[in-house]
């Protein structure tokens, strides 16, 4: 047989069976290898997400674990804690590649020591944060998203303030980081560049989403349980009301009784007090009014402690900045059901707005206002319970206004102010006002003699407008915040007056005494007709006062079809300049049922 017909032995199973070319035993050995080392490789990229790997360097240990312990991402009411990698680490295996290739730089500066202390790790504490913000802000904080979903969310277990702005978030593209940096470690906004925080924190119109039907319908529960609540309180603050109206009754029949009395023993008239404490004044500045037939709408007046226009606007310093300046939302939007916390918090000190607390001042006044007109006149009548006095101890004497018990201011949105809807008042406090961060002081007004000329002021900085000025500086960037020696020529301000861009201002003290002007270039005290009555009986003071529907110069002319933006204050306990309670934007009309101050026409 030859060599050509000599039979080839047979090739093994394994060696004549090819997969994508390649014979079954290499593509076995080669898919166990494979095995192998994926099943290697992802245990060793596991391990490095555990918490003990992450914080196995002291650099971690010390300077960002300390911070992390004991945050609500640590310890909360579920009992399911956040580990490091549910944070920083995506949980899809190619974005977890990506961002392990990313985080081997952490490597170099551990060999390097760019952060082997406390104080090299403080220096580059920003820059760190950032990049992080910077990471979560383009992947629309797909980390936080894992845990806390759009869709998961119901208003019923979130405050009012959350409810808004997630509902905005969802609407307007906004994402987690946007609004929740500092929840873990230490919050470094206030550090950072403003330009860059803007630019971060705008909204991305990819991350929009439709408001889930399940969110609405738990935003619909909360707010009808609400209201329920709040008209029951109502109620019960009515029945407080009428009770202590009756008292007033009372006090005065028995007065009346009294002199009564005295005439028919002795034939002469004694005139008994106005009131049970002999405080107040003024005479009947409604007698036409029937006021058991007008509207009486709710205040709650909070302390405001130094928060300015200016720190409003400041994203650094007010979270809700963006809301209001770029969004849009008015004060109430977001903190109309919280005032009283917000009151608390500010009047004991807790927040960086009350430097200098007064011990027992009170957080809120709850006082009630209605309003009504005969044609040609408004009539007002606010009422609040009196409060413990609470000396200051700053003050000699520990009264700031010691002539003065209690003084009631009402202010009117003209046109052309500054989100003048959206703040009301607030648009003419500033942080350089007296009391204020930037109050100039009488050393700092004399250096600019001009200046403090024309706004007839030697030793304190009243209320302005920004329109009223060149320039405000906001963020406190380029100098002290404010700009109370910016002024604009007496030409340009008297055009913004005839324009009507000015707050009408009408205050009314304790002893019945009034004034009717207007905020712009400073506070103006122009004589405007007004007048004004002060009761205080049975621990109820009652203010009542009274300007024309048209006005003069520095008023706003009150025209049924408008609504107006008003706010109040009331310095109550003999306080003077910040120390005093405000309202947040409040809407006003005649005869607008619709309006939370109705002026009803009788």
């Amino acid at each position: 047989m030859s060599e050509a017909e000599t039979p080839k032995a047979k090739s093994s199973f394994w060696k004549r069976t090819l997969i994508f070319g390649m014979p079954l035993l290499g593509a076995t050995g080669a898919f166990a290898a494979g095995i192998i080392f994926w099943g290697g490789f992802n245990t060793a990229m596991e391990a490095t997400n555990k918490e003990a790997f992450c914080i196995g360097c002291h650099e971690m240990r010390d300077f960002v674990y300390a911070e992390y312990t004991g945050t609500i991402h640590d310890v909360n009411r579920s009992g399911v804690g956040a580990t490091c990698s549910d944070c920083h680490v995506p949980k899809d295996w190619t974005h977890k590649v990506i961002r392990k290739i990313k985080a081997s730089r952490e490597l170099y500066g551990k060999v390097t020591g760019s952060i082997s202390t406390k104080e090299k790790f403080e220096e580059k504490r920003l820059h760190l944060a950032m990049n992080e913000w910077t990471r979560m802000k383009a992947t629309d904080s797909r980390e936080c998203r894992n845990c806390h979903d759009f869709s998961s969310m119901m208003p019923e277990f979130q405050k009012p303030r959350a409810r808004q702005q997630h509902l905005n978030a969802m609407e307007a593209g906004q994402t987690c980081i946007d609004c929740h940096k500092g929840i873990a470690h230490s919050d470094l906004r206030d550090r950072a560049d403003p330009d860059f925080l803007e630019e971060l924190e705008a909204p991305n119109p990819d991350f929009a989403r439709p408001v889930p039907a399940e969110y609405l319908a738990s935003l619909e529960r909360i707010t009808a349980l609400e209201a329920e609540e709040s008209a029951v309180r109502k109620e019960a603050e009515a029945a407080e009301r009428a009770q202590r109206l009756a008292e007033l009754e009372a006090a005065v029949e028995a007065a009346r009784a009294d002199e009564r009395a005295k005439i028919d023993s002795a034939g002469s008239v004694v005139v008994a007090a106005s009131d049970g404490s002999g405080a107040g004044g003024g005479a009947d500045v409604a007698p036409g009014i029937d006021w058991s037939a007008a509207a009486s709408t709710d205040l709650t007046l909070f302390y405001p402690g130094q928060a300015s226009f200016e720190w409003v606007q400041n994203g650094r310093q007010h979270g809700g900045a963006r809301p209001l300046t770029k969004g849009g939302d008015a004060c109430t939007t977001c903190h109309a059901a919280e005032l009283e916390t917000i009151g608390a918090k500010i009047v004991a000190g807790t927040e960086e707005t009350e430097p200098t607390p007064i011990p027992g001042k009170r957080g809120v006044i709850n006082a009630t206002v209605q309003a009504a007109h005969d044609g040609e006149t408004a009539y007002f009548r606010i009422s609040w319970p009196d409060g413990p006095h609470a000396p200051v101890p700053f003050v000699d004497g520990g009264k700031l206004y010691p002539e003065n018990q209690i003084k009631v201011a009402m202010m009117i949105t003209g046109t052309g102010i500054e989100m003048g809807e959206q703040v009301g008042c607030w648009a003419s406090c500033h942080a350089d006002n007296a009391y204020m961060p930037f109050d100039p002081g009488a050393e700092g007004i004399a250096a600019n003699p001009e200046v403090a000329g024309r706004l007839e002021t030697v030793e304190m900085i009243t209320k302005y407008l920004s329109e009223s000025r060149t320039e405000i500086e906001i963020r406190g960037r380029s100098g002290p915040q404010g700009g109370w020696d910016k002024l604009k020529s007496e030409d340009e301000i008297a055009a913004l007056l005839e324009n009507g861009t000015f707050l009408d201002l009408l205050r009314v003290y304790a002893d019945g005494s009034s004034s009717n002007g207007y905020l712009l270039e400073r506070r103006v005290q122009n004589g405007g007709e007004m007048a004004a009555s002060v009761d205080l009986t049975a621990g109820l003071w009652t203010v009542t006062f009274s300007r024309p529907l048209a006005g003069g110069v520095g008023d706003v002319p009150l025209e049924p079809g408008r609504t107006y933006t008003v706010g109040f204050a009331i310095h109550d306990d003999y306080a003077a300049a910040r120390f005093h309670h405000v309202t947040l934007d409040t809407r006003m009309a005649l005869d607008d049922p619709e309006a939370a101050i109705n002026i009803v026409g009788q």
